[in-house]
């Protein structure tokens, strides 16, 4: 009995010795991770009303003569552009942080999916670059000169600094997260989740959640939910090309392995 109990303990050692080398590797690479957002964050805090003006820049040029931002709370004109900053850093450290999520898995994947994960990573973090950019010189410009010249000539617009980073965030958020459509029609026809024709069949029903998801995700105007609904469509269209393109190559391959026999 002794001797069978004392076989089973080295083994339930040997399975609970990978699994905390694992979870010390995690919490090595969420220390590096907060630790990078950390120092990028103490870099850009001597810079935060810099940074916040530079975000506010598409609403005060289109302010009228006279008007001016103003904060409501009395700690807003310091947590406002903290909370920015902090935010701008965590942005500019996501190709860290994700490279620090690819090294802890990246052991656990085969060459082949090696090779196919550093691409949509990549893209990834360059699509969700893009939707914020596209937020901010694009749509940012437009809707706000909607919603200045749209008010009663007697009202003066005067938007709290708060109220204004909670809405340009949103829409950041919204933007680049509604960029990573290709990549997700991607990874769905690559599983086989689906396929590229079932995908183009659906063309309406995408056309319409295209345009219910930027009514949900942006404010209430034709124009921001267009500027959201239009792209995440183009994008869409964009993901099925490319499933089209490596079903045709893998259908290729196919065919040619028979013949190397």
């Amino acid at each position: 009995m002794s001797t069978s109990g004392d076989s089973q303990e080295p083994n339930n050692d040997q399975k609970q010795a990978p699994l905390i080398e694992h979870l010390i590797e995690l919490r090595s690479r969420l220390m590096r991770a907060v630790i990078a957002i950390l120092v990028i964050f103490l870099g850009l805090y001597a810079f935060s009303n810099d940074i916040y003006l530079f975000v506010a820049e598409p609403l005060m040029a289109l302010l009228p003569p006279g008007s001016q931002m103003i904060a409501t709370e009395v700690a807003s004109p310091f947590l406002a552009p903290f909370k920015l900053t902090l935010v701008t850093a965590l942005f500019i450290a996501v190709p860290f942080v994700l490279h620090q999520a690819w090294s802890f898995i990246a052991p656990g994947l085969y060459d082949n999916e090696k090779a196919l994960a550093v691409p949509i990573l990549v893209s990834s973090i360059l699509l969700f670059y893009a939707g914020a950019a596209f937020a901010y010189y694009v749509v940012f410009p437009l809707l706000f000169a909607f919603f200045t010249q749209a008010g009663p000539d007697n009202i003066t617009v005067m938007t709290d600094i708060n109220q204004y980073l909670n809405f340009v965030l949103k829409l950041f958020f919204a933007f680049g997260v509604a960029f990573e459509i290709p990549v997700a029609t991607f990874l769905l026809i690559l599983s086989g989740a689906t396929t590229v024709e079932s995908l183009s069949q659906k063309r309406p029903y995408i056309i319409l959640g295209c345009f219910v998801i930027g009514m949900v995700l942006t404010p209430p105007d034709v124009i921001s939910q267009s500027l959201l609904a239009v792209p995440m469509y183009l994008l869409y269209e964009v993901g099925l090309l490319f499933g089209r393109l490596v079903r045709k190559r893998r259908a290729e391959k196919a065919a040619e392995e028979p013949g190397e026999e």
